[in-house]
């Protein structure tokens, strides 16, 4: 498959991946390959944490971290140190390596927070809308609108995208200037605000079992070596649901739905969408 500059081998094209859809890993890919103006620049030098399927979404899929061997050289990597050794993570720089993650039969590819320059100093702030159940979209849209406000308050623009799953993600663009620390608890802190607001609707709460029903504002992706699904990726459930990025003013429509958008339709909308997010790299929301 011709990606960019490159022509990258697909071996088992016809492979199904997606079973209810029939679409298949050369599908995967030439979406991959077509998302790629929109999506290089959002992942472009964060380490890549593979969410692979060989047996299409099915079966069980697995995670792969380590990139070491068997990438072809033109595949850019970056060597991440770790309690007793060391990983090599891939980066997703161009076109050519998204086709080549397909090809692995990575559905998903989980990106850091930090490029790989400056691993320690994150770019993004990634606050994740975890509804208590499917039928509370509702409370995720309102949930995000609202926390929209409270960032805006502390002085920074927030984005929204739907995850392609089940939430929706508020994202804060940051200068790279502080530690993963800080950004942690800088997130908690208009966590803790927007759940004050609303206590008996919200929960930073980790564990299930004491959310009580309530939403979860999950700020633990602000965190080194944490990963987070990028805009544009595909998640892996019927019908190939896209991450994707939205105009504000789209968390009002009752329509929205985390699986809105899948390969099929992504790409038919506004590529700009998010065109402001690089230039609204900032300071810390201040409370």
């Amino acid at each position: 498959m011709r990606a960019g500059r490159r022509d990258v081998p697909l071996t088992h094209p016809d492979k199904v991946l997606f079973p209810d859809d029939g679409i298949t890993k050369a599908d995967l890919a030439a979406y991959y390959r077509d998302a790629a103006p929109r999506m290089v620049g959002l992942v472009r030098e964060r380490p890549v944490s593979l969410q692979r399927f060989n047996a299409g979404i099915g079966r069980a899929g697995f995670f792969q971290k380590n990139v070491e061997r068997g990438a072809p050289s033109w595949v850019k990597r970056v060597q991440v140190g770790k309690r007793g050794g060391s990983l090599w993570h891939v980066l997703a720089n161009d076109a050519a390596t998204l086709v080549w993650l397909a090809n692995q039969n990575c559905i998903t590819p989980h990106v850091w927070l930090s490029r790989a320059d400056r691993m320690e100093r994150p770019d993004r702030m990634i606050f994740d809308l975890d509804p208590p159940s499917d039928d509370d979209f509702a409370l995720v849209r309102r949930t995000a609108d609202e926390l929209g406000g409270i960032l805006r308050e502390g002085g920074v623009e927030p984005f929204a995208m739907t995850t392609g799953s089940k939430g929706i993600h508020v994202v804060v663009a940051l200068r790279r200037r502080y530690a993963f620390d800080a950004v942690r608890d800088a997130a908690v802190a208009v966590a803790s605000e927007l759940v004050a607001r609303r206590p008996k609707d919200l929960t930073t709460e980790f564990y299930k079992r004491k959310r009580e029903g309530r939403l979860f504002v999950d700020v633990n992706r602000n965190a080194y070596a944490a990963t987070a699904v990028p805009a544009y990726a595909v998640r892996p459930l019927t019908g190939a649901p896209v991450a994707t990025p939205l105009r504000w003013e789209e968390l009002s429509d009752r329509r929205l739905s985390a699986q809105r958008w899948t390969i099929r339709t992504v790409l038919e909308r506004d590529p700009d969408v998010w065109a402001d997010l690089p230039g609204a790299a900032g300071a810390l929301p201040r409370l």
